[in-house]
């Protein structure tokens, strides 16, 4: 077997990109539709993100510094996840922008806000599917030694949701047909997933 490559992240990596980010990927999108006190819009996609629990169904995203996303959600308490399907892939990418906080991303992206149905903060019209999140946790991160990082776990529980009924086939969602985004590891590397990827694997016993 060949010598494996080994760095120590404090220490540095020693390569163009940081390999941590393409080695945990691709990753799903967290697409966050969210508004302020006064009704400002916010959207914003956040690639630390992931599914955590089945019952009640919980989300979980990662903010990497005290965002307006963030602020948002601890003032209002609640938040929406959108889908990003490959057509909607570079309005995604506009999202990301480092604007000021009087910026409406929806704008900026060229999307629709529609209401939701149980709460206040806005969802993507054009995404396929839609989670409206009441607040959970917000956790600051920590350190193997107990240091705060500038970064924070936000938790939400998912109260509502909404699908294109073309995405349901036979009773299930049919995850090649979504046209699902996720994030890669370079600057620019992103991936989406297709029937082609699809393999069948049941559970032993």
């Amino acid at each position: 077997m060949p010598e494996m490559y080994f760095y120590e992240p404090a220490k540095g990596h020693g390569l163009a990109h940081d390999p941590f980010h393409a080695i945990v990927g691709p990753r799903p999108i967290a697409w966050v539709g969210t508004q302020d006190e006064r009704g400002v819009r916010n959207l914003a996609p956040y690639s630390f993100f992931t599914a955590l629990n089945f019952n009640p169904p919980l989300i979980g995203f990662s903010s990497l510094g005290y965002k307006d996303t963030l602020r948002n959600i601890d003032q209002t308490r609640e938040f929406t996840w959108n889908l990003v399907s490959r057509d909607l892939a570079e309005a995604m990418n506009q999202s990301s922008a480092m604007v000021g906080p009087e910026v409406d991303e929806f704008v900026l992206a060229g999307v629709t806000p529609a209401a939701s149905r149980t709460i206040s903060a806005p969802r993507v019209a054009e995404s396929k599917v839609s989670f409206e999140c009441k607040l959970a946790q917000i956790v600051r991160l920590h350190t193997s030694e107990g240091q705060a990082v500038d970064a924070w776990w936000v938790v939400g529980e998912v109260v509502a949701v909404h699908i294109d009924p073309s995405l349901v086939q036979n009773g299930s969602f049919d995850t090649a047909a979504a046209n699902i985004v996720l994030r890669g590891g370079g600057p620019a590397d992103y991936f989406s997933i297709g029937a082609e990827q699809l393999f069948k694997m049941p559970r032993p016993g």
